[in-house]
């Protein structure tokens, strides 16, 4: 379906999205884990359309569990008026899911600023749609307590729990309620501290995750950047620590569009900014800096409960379509990095890395996990 073809789409009845209970798992000693950047995917790619995604998809095949945000609405029965600007308005339907699995993603957040780009009727369809697909997502729903629980993504060797929220740029109306669907929202009083009542929301759905499973997301879409976007916030590094304390096992983000340095904390990582993992973008070529079109996956491996290794393994994003600036449709696909571009890549993130007392080794993207300082 044409993307400005189905915005007429109006209100229907909606939809119930209560959370489904967290599935059995296994205990198992090593759980590989990958992070991918956020997914801004508004058309669902044929294979030829997608020159990269055999080699992504072959390494993100290792992983039982792969998670990204995903920063589109899913247009459904449900969806109202557009919230903002067609050039900046996030929505597709349903079939771009499809090319997220194939990519072997099977964990979603929704907590970001755009969730709301459809309205209420939006987020209830979002919802929906990931369900059907068989996505487990964390983030946004029904209510407040609907958009705050934990999601889990089984497999065989264990599970991973996601707590997820957003921060900036929730447009009036697009945060959860508990009679009203929306996000899962951290508000941010007038000195810039974070709210305690959401706080101690997030903290104690962490702290049931980590009842449920081996392993524990604190995720945030964080939309409340330094003037220099690539900088992480003395806040958000302060809440990624007690993210940690309440039973995370990594905290992750997105939001800013280029990777952020990366941290350890009580042995266990934190991704400030995983930058893009699809970047589908209908601003004009030029709009956003290169290394937003750069990026890493993340990869993880547990022992146990324990982070025991990391490597980003970098990736690039075709910036123009394979037929041109204004083919949007094949724009923004991730591909496995060259060894050159990989070098870069790394580079800049150890640099962004370093005054948190973290080191890469640049040729392998392995992070010691042990701090420096």
């Amino acid at each position: 379906m044409d993307r400005r073809g189905f915005l007429a789409a109006g209100a229907a009845t909606a939809l119930a999205t209560t959370p489904l209970a967290p599935p059995a798992f296994a205990r198992a000693s090593t759980l590989r884990l990958s992070l991918l950047g956020q997914a801004l995917i508004e058309h669902a790619p044929a294979p030829h359309e997608w020159p990269g995604r055999d080699g992504v998809a072959a390494h993100l095949a290792r992983s039982h569990v792969v998670f990204t945000n995903l920063e589109t609405v899913i247009q459904g029965p449900n969806a109202g008026a557009p919230t903002r600007e067609l050039l900046t308005l996030h929505a597709a339907g349903a079939d771009i899911l499809a090319g997220l699995k194939a990519a072997h993603v099977n964990l979603v957040a929704t907590a970001n600023n755009h969730a709301f780009d459809l309205g209420s009727g939006g987020i209830l369809d979002t919802v929906a749609a990931l369900r059907a697909a068989g996505l487990p997502s964390a983030g946004s729903g029904e209510t407040l307590a609907a958009a705050s629980a934990p999601a889990y993504a089984a497999s065989t060797t264990g599970a991973v729990g996601l707590v997820a929220f957003a921060t900036g740029k929730v447009r009036p109306g697009g945060a959860a309620t508990p009679q009203r669907p929306g996000v899962n929202e951290l508000r941010r009083d007038a000195s810039g501290a974070p709210l305690a009542e959401d706080i101690e929301r997030i903290l104690n759905a962490i702290a049931a995750a980590r009842r449920q499973a081996q392993v524990v997301i604190a995720y945030q879409h964080n939309h409340d950047w330094e003037p220099d976007m690539a900088d992480v916030p003395a806040w958000q590094r302060a809440l990624a620590r007690r993210c940690i304390d309440a039973g995370a096992s990594l905290f992750a983000g997105h939001g800013a569009p280029v990777v952020q340095g990366v941290e350890l904390y009580q042995s266990a990582p934190l991704f400030y900014g995983l930058g893009n993992f699809i970047f589908q973008t209908e601003k004009a070529v030029g709009a956003y800096p290169p290394e937003s079109w750069e990026g890493v996956i993340a990869d993880c491996t547990f022992q146990g409960t324990r982070c025991r290794e990391v490597r980003l393994v970098p990736i690039t994003l075709n910036e123009i379509g394979l037929n041109g600036s204004d083919d949007m449709a094949t724009r923004g696909f991730p591909t496995l990095a060259s060894s050159a571009q990989a070098v870069a890549i790394l580079d800049r993130i150890a640099m962004r890395s370093r005054p948190f007392g973290l080191r890469i080794d640049h040729s392998s993207g392995n992070l010691s996990l042990k701090a420096t300082g």
